[in-house]
C-alpha cells in the first residue's frame, strides 16, 4: 500500500521545481511513500496562517521567522529526539550561515534548512563587469540610473534591519526598543537617498521582479539589496544571466544581511509523521542537496552543496560570490509575536521612502508597536 503525503511549498522553481524533483527521486528510494506537491504565492508563503495549512498538509516548507509562533501552537513535529538525531547533528555542522539555527524554538528543532538565502547584490555582468564596493560607490552608480531596489513594504523593511546591522546597530537588540533614533537616522537616510535614485515601480517590486527587470531592460545592471534566487544565474533561464555577490561594505562589511531561507517542517497533525520526518531529513541531506534538488530549481541550505564547484560553476560563482554574506547574516527575533510586528510595520517603512511619514514619525511608531510586542510576549 502506497502512503501518500501531501505537502505545501511557494511557487517558483526554487521552491516548487526543487521539491517535485526530489519527491521524484524519493519514490525511487522508498517506493511506498509518495508525495505530492501543492504550492502557494510568495506572498502567500510570507502570510498564510501555518497552523491552518498544518492540519490540510504532512510537508510545510515554512518562513522560519514563524517559527516561534507556530511551535507554540503546537502546529509543527519537533524534529529532535527520534530516530534522526545523528542526522540533526550533522546538518547543523553542515549550515550555511545561522540557516539551521533558524527553525530552533524553546530547546527543540521545527524545521531544517532546505534552501538558504539573504539579501545579496545583483548585477548584469554583461554590463557591470564589477560590482560596487562600498555605499558612496551605489549612490553613485544610481545617479546615473542604473540601479533597481526591491522596496515594497517587507523588501524596504528587510532593507532596514540589513542597514541597521551593517552599521553595527542591529534592529530590536534590546527589549522593546526597534532602534534608538540616532542608530536609525543615518540608515534611514541612506534609504531615502537611495530611494530617491531608482524608479518608481520598486516600491512594488520583490526581489524576482527586480531580476526579471534586469534580465528584460538593459538601462539596468544592478540592485545592491535583494534575495538571491540562483535560477537567474543558470544557462537559459531568461535571456541573459545574472551574477550575484555579497553585500555593499558598510561599517560591518558585508555582515548583518538579513537572514532569509526556507526550511522543510512537519505537521504535527500528519497522520504520517514518521514518513514525512523520513522525508524532511532525506531532502536535507548534503548529496541531495546538491543533486536533484539543486538540478530542480532549488537553492540549497547545506553547506556542503554551497562547496560543491559543479553547482558554483552553473550559477556564475553564487555560492562562493556570497558566502561571506550568508555567514554574518542577521537573524530576526525569536519571538511569538514578531510576524504581526513585521507585517504591521513593513508598509510604513515604504511609505516614509514615498515621502508620506517622516522618519521620526517613523522611528517614534517602529519603537511603539516594538514595546508593544515586548508586552504582549512577556
Amino acid at each position: 500500500m502506497t502512503i501518500v503525503l501531501r505537502g505545501m511549498t511557494w511557487e517558483h522553481e526554487r521552491g516548487l521545481g526543487s521539491m517535485v524533483a526530489a519527491a521524484r527521486d524519493y519514490q525511487a528510494h522508498d517506493p511506498a511513500v509518495r508525495i505530492e506537491w501543492t504550492h502557494r504565492s510568495l506572498q502567500a508563503f510570507a502570510d498564510a496562517p501555518l497552523e491552518e495549512l498544518a492540519r490540510e498538509f504532512d510537508l510545510l516548507v515554512i518562513d522560519h521567522p514563524h517559527i516561534p509562533l507556530v511551535a507554540e501552537q503546537g502546529a509543527l513535529a519537533p524534529l529532535d529526539g527520534g530516530a534522526h538525531d545523528d542526522e540533526l547533528h550533522g546538518l547543523a555542522e553542515e549550515s550555511v550561515g545561522r540557516s539551521h539555527a533558524s527553525y530552533h524554538y524553546g530547546g527543540r528543532q521545527y524545521g531544517l534548512a532546505s534552501d538558504a538565502a539573504a539579501q545579496v547584490a545583483v548585477r548584469r555582468p554583461d554590463l557591470l563587469p564589477a560590482p560596487p564596493a562600498d555605499w558612496p560607490d551605489v549612490l553613485e552608480l544610481a545617479r546615473t540610473g542604473r540601479v533597481l531596489w526591491p522596496a515594497k513594504p517587507i523588501d524596504a523593511y528587510s532593507s532596514l534591519l540589513t542597514l541597521a546591522a551593517n552599521n553595527g546597530t542591529p534592529a530590536l537588540s534590546n527589549p522593546g526598543v526597534f532602534l534608538e533614533p540616532e542608530e536609525a537616522i543615518p540608515v534611514l537616510e541612506r534609504m531615502c537617498e537611495l530611494a530617491s535614485l531608482v524608479p518608481d515601480f520598486c516600491f512594488a517590486a520583490n526581489p524576482i521582479d527586480i531580476a526579471e527587470a534586469l534580465c528584460a531592460d538593459d538601462r539596468w545592471s544592478y540592485a545592491p539589496l535583494a534575495f538571491g534566487y540562483t535560477n537567474y544565474s543558470r544557462t537559459g533561464y531568461r535571456r541573459v544571466r545574472l551574477a550575484y555577490t555579497d553585500i555593499p561594505a558598510g561599517a560591518a562589511g558585508t555582515a548583518g544581511s538579513l537572514l532569509g531561507g526556507a526550511g522543510i517542517a512537519v505537521s504535527a497533525h500528519s497522520g504520517h509523521r514518521a514518513e514525512a520526518t523520513d522525508f524532511a531529513f532525506w531532502v536535507a541531506a548534503a548529496d541531495v542537496q546538491r543533486g536533484p534538488y539543486f538540478d530542480g530549481g532549488g537553492q540549497p541550505g547545506n553547506a556542503v552543496a554551497w562547496d560543491d564547484d559543479r553547482l558554483d560553476d552553473l550559477t556564475l560563482g553564487f555560492f562562493r560570490n556570497t558566502r561571506e554574506t550568508l555567514e554574518g547574516a542577521y537573524m530576526r527575533p525569536r519571538a511569538p509575536g514578531y510576524i504581526r510586528f513585521q507585517d504591521t510595520v513593513s508598509p510604513w517603512v515604504t511609505g516614509m521612502l514615498r515621502g508620506d511619514v517622516s522618519t521620526g514619525a517613523l522611528i517614534y511608531r517602529l519603537n511603539t508597536e516594538a514595546a508593544r510586542m515586548e508586552e504582549a510576549d512577556s
